[in-house]
C-alpha cells in the first residue's frame, strides 16, 4: 500500500509517517519511481509507535525499544528484561514531573487565594 492508504488505515498523517521513516521507526520498500510501499506489518508498527508516543517516550527511545516490544492481542508487552527497567525509569521521570506540576499548581492556588483576600 502507498503512504496515503497507510495514513487512512492508521489515522496518522502522511507527514507523521514520513517523520517516523526519517527517525528509522518505519522502513518502507521503495519502488523505482521512489514511491513508498508499506505492508500490513507497518499498520501494526504505526499502532505500536502511537501507543509508545502516548506513553511519553520520544522517537529515539522508541527506536531503541521497538524490537523488544511484542504486541499480544492488542497489549504491548516488553520482551527484553532490560526494557522493563528502562520503562520503570521513564515512569519515575514522569512521576517526578507530575510532582513538580502539582507543586506549581498548589503555588498558583495559593496566589489566587491571596488575591481574593486582598481584593
Amino acid at each position: 500500500m502507498r503512504i496515503g492508504e497507510l495514513a487512512r488505515r492508521t489515522g496518522v498523517s502522511e507527514r507523521a509517517l514520513r517523520y517516523y521513516e526519517e527517525q528509522g521507526l518505519l522502513t518502507p520498500l521503495r519502488r523505482p519511481s521512489g514511491y513508498r510501499v508499506y505492508g500490513d506489518a507497518d499498520v501494526a508498527a504505526v499502532r505500536r509507535i502511537r501507543i509508545l508516543l502516548g506513553a511519553g517516550l520520544n522517537t529515539a527511545q522508541i527506536l531503541e525499544i521497538l524490537p523488544c516490544i511484542v504486541d499480544e492481542d492488542g497489549w504491548l508487552t516488553p520482551d527484553c528484561p532490560e526494557l522493563t527497567e528502562a520503562l520503570r525509569q521513564q515512569r519515575a521521570r514522569i512521576d517526578e514531573a507530575i510532582g513538580e506540576l502539582e507543586a506549581t499548581r498548589s503555588n498558583l492556588d495559593t496566589i489566587i487565594g491571596a488575591e481574593r483576600r486582598v481584593g
